[in-house]
């Protein structure tokens, strides 16, 4: 009898620890980020009365008679399901979704964490606002994000400068139309030394193209054979951030035969309306700018050419070769150097007297239908932080006053063989234990993860499974109670035999 007792005793300490569990889940349900936990029970040993025993002859065989000495706790199981998003309007809080954690530092101790409510500081490190903590990640170098580098602070300061970058490479997208019409015929006008008929305002020419269409124009020089310059803007930025908008024409190149339009699938690149030009020669344009200064921008013309399937056909180091890039240059006037705009930072004290930009025209195509040809360059005025984004995988991004968007740093996340097997060390933190196995540090898309800005994570707590539970376990509380009170009586009455 006095077994009973023992076992009755623990089955009340068993479930007296499920309550507990219990209670905890139930206090942290608006916990950020918080993994509910579940317990479990093992039956202790058994005391065997007698073995075993197999059959023989006419005797069947005998099941062991064993009395089990009650129970006990198994486990604590960490459920690392992933909580439901909560919007907060925050652009600094992150919500995280997948097997990962969000990985944090302080006083050189790192810590695993699902509490993604941080913010930034006074000195702009991205923190964990309660404790303090540093969000690690990594931090982009001139808008570029190594993520196979350490991870470290995450610091963006609001207000910090981007200097003015000066141009120096232009790509040119999109497609020229395959069907642009040639000129057939030219009326009027004056012939150049090269054979061009040159217009101007007070002899003007009409042009006769190959859609039956007719042009008059008042400038420029045409030939047989040519189509009518396509004319775009590269938007040119100085060391100073000035801008400067330079005209580029495209004008395709064939010939007629017969009266029958044969094009060779070549296009001519320069700074001149002209379409009497050859490849290498010299085009150049003036600009003025803003002190009434006269900066000249020359390019000698570029040949590119199409295959008949309307790619870019790459270039060699054969001069006849076509061509994939233009070499652009700006000389600006020795007595005077660019000015820097209003408000803006010189990049440098003194700005040079010759810019070269790469015009790259390697994603160019040529297909039928419609010109939509275009210009992206890099380079841009100075300008200050005002805000940031964080996007899915947890890249931050800053936006400028200059309307340059720059990445400026990734949250890292950490990825764990055996999650549930991490230390709760308080404060929705955790940090490595024996059999959570090593972080993996990563990118969140590395892992399948995935962050949410402007949000929490809720805790995955369930009200109505941890009130079923408790009803349960309260049950069985009490029916071990029972066990050990009626044990008791029977202890009393067996005493009482022998009075």
């Amino acid at each position: 009898m006095m077994r009973a007792l023992y076992t009755g005793a623990s089955g009340v300490k068993s479930h007296q620890v499920r309550m507990d569990a219990i209670g905890n889940n139930i206090s942290n349900v608006n916990t950020v980020g918080f993994k509910s936990s579940r317990v479990t029970f093992s039956d202790m040993l058994s005391q065997n009365l007698s073995g075993a025993t197999g059959g023989r002859g006419n005797v069947g065989g005998t099941n062991p008679k064993q009395i089990g000495l009650g129970a006990y706790v198994g486990s604590t199981d960490l459920m690392f399901r992933d909580g439901a998003p909560l919007s907060t309007g925050k652009n600094t809080d992150l919500a995280l979704s997948g097997d990962a954690l969000f990985v944090v530092q302080k006083n050189g101790q790192t810590y695993y964490t699902r509490d993604g409510a941080f913010e930034f500081d006074a000195a702009g490190n991205y923190v964990l606002p309660g404790s303090g903590h540093f969000v690690q990640g990594w931090t982009a170098t001139d808008g570029v994000i190594d993520t196979t580098g350490a991870v470290g602070d995450i610091k963006v300061t609001k207000g910090q400068e981007m200097p003015a970058k000066a141009t120096d490479n232009v790509d040119y997208l999109y497609n020229l139309d395959a069907d642009i019409p040639l000129v057939t015929g030219i009326n009027g006008g004056s012939a150049s030394e090269s054979g061009e008929v040159v217009a101007t305002e007070e002899n003007p020419i009409t042009l006769t193209l190959s859609d039956q269409t007719t042009r008059i124009v008042e400038e420029g020089s045409y030939k047989i054979g040519s189509s009518l310059p396509i004319v775009t803007t590269a938007k040119i930025y100085d060391s100073y951030g000035n801008t400067h908008q330079i005209p580029i024409y495209f004008s395709r190149e064939g010939e007629i035969a017969d009266g029958v339009v044969n094009s060779a699938n070549k296009w001519l690149v320069s700074l001149s309306p002209s379409t009497g030009l050859k490849k290498g020669d010299t085009t150049t344009t003036e600009l003025t700018d803003a002190n009434g200064n006269t900066i000249t921008a020359s390019l000698n013309a570029a040949e590119i050419q199409f295959d008949s399937a309307g790619k870019l056909v790459s270039s060699s180091t054969s001069e006849t070769a076509p061509d994939i890039s233009g070499l652009l240059t700006l000389t600006f006037p020795a007595e005077s150097a660019p000015t820097p705009t209003e408000g803006a930072v010189p990049a440098a004290p003194a700005a040079p007297a010759v810019q070269n930009v790469n015009l790259d025209f390697s994603e160019l195509t040529q297909f039928a239908g419609s010109t939509t040809v275009n210009s992206q360059g890099n380079g841009n005025t100075a300008g200050v932080l005002k805000e940031i984004q964080i996007d899915n995988s947890g890249i931050i991004t800053g936006i400028y006053t200059n309307d340059v968007r720059q990445a400026e740093a990734q949250v890292a996340v950490a990825h764990f063989v055996n999650s549930p097997g991490l230390l709760k060390n308080g404060t929705s933190l955790y940090i490595e234990s024996l059999n959570s196995g090593a972080p993996s540090i990563g990118s969140a898309d590395a892992f399948g993860a995935t962050i949410t800005a402007g949000a929490t994570e809720m805790s995955n707590v369930d009200v109505a499974n941890e009130f079923a539970d408790m009803i349960i376990t309260q049950r069985g509380f009490q029916s071990n109670t029972k066990v050990v009170t009626v044990t008791d009586e029977m202890i009393e009455t067996a005493v009482n035999m022998k009075r």
